[in-house]
């Protein structure tokens, strides 16, 4: 077993296994600017390294992740524009690398999963959740848009209403109601998530890797190219609210409610 250490990452190789966890529980696993640059790195690299089979996300502590560090985002310095523009490429650039991930994504939901974090397990072939996890999609709320190719993967995993609830209206969905709708595979009790999540995900290193590969291809590749367009068109959407005054505000009551 190998362990290395990205800025808010921390990134474990173990018996086929590559697991990136989110790690700044004091920040309920936020994700800054700097976290999208590394996993997008590590993604692109695992997806030739011969050590993985399967890579895994997880987090620290009580949270999954809480998305986006929205006060770290704000108090950002430099020109408005290309900072804008500079967030929303590396989403884009994110989620093309989940989008051409070759190999098996799991998730192993320890616990709320909100923003992207939540999106992008729509990319997953296997999720898994604490009965204490739930996911939230505040986007309207925030006065932004869908991401993470939920705009396309949501209304396909759970149907249009259900989607519509979670991306417009911000609907609160907790692990059960997530796995009655498909959009997680399965919910361990939390007591037990971690005795039970591991093994579970680590039988799959012993599936022919070349096998699960060429199956998962037949699956993912005549909808790569909808996910793609669906990345990109809601990038483009996101530069614009970004740059709005009704995010702008959204963002700040968002920043003034955590300092009460």
């Amino acid at each position: 077993m190998t362990t290395q250490i990205c800025e808010g990452l921390e990134v474990i190789f173990r018996k086929g296994l590559q697991i990136i966890k989110f790690n700044r529980p004091q920040k309920k696993n936020a994700l800054t600017s700097k976290m999208y640059v590394s996993i997008t790195r590590l993604l692109n690299e695992a997806a030739t390294d011969d050590r993985v089979k399967v890579t895994v996300f997880t987090g620290a502590g009580d949270y999954y992740s809480s998305g986006n560090d929205i006060v770290s985002a704000i108090m950002d310095l430099g020109d408005e524009s290309k900072r804008t523009e500079d967030k929303t490429a590396a989403v884009q650039n994110l989620v093309s690398a989940f989008i051409d991930y070759p190999k098996l994504l799991a998730a192993a939901v320890n616990g709320p999963a909100i923003g992207i974090a939540a999106t992008k397990l729509g990319l997953f072939d296997v999720v898994y959740a604490s009965d204490k996890a739930f996911f939230y999609t505040p986007f309207t709320k925030l006065g932004l848009v869908a991401e993470g190719c939920s705009s396309y993967t949501f209304p396909r995993i759970m149907g249009m209403r259900k989607a519509s609830e979670m991306l417009l209206f911000g609907h609160k969905m907790y692990a059960q109601e997530a796995k009655d709708y498909g959009f997680v595979t399965e919910v361990f009790p939390h007591a037990t998530f971690e005795q039970e999540v591991w093994p579970k995900i680590e039988q799959f290193t012993q599936f022919p890797k070349q096998s699960m590969m060429a199956s998962r291809r037949l699956m993912r590749d005549m909808i790569k190219e909808d996910l793609h367009k669906a990345n990109k068109e809601e990038c483009k959407q996101l530069r614009i609210q970004m740059n709005s005054e009704e995010s702008f505000n959204a963002a700040m009551a968002f920043m003034n409610r955590n300092k009460l």
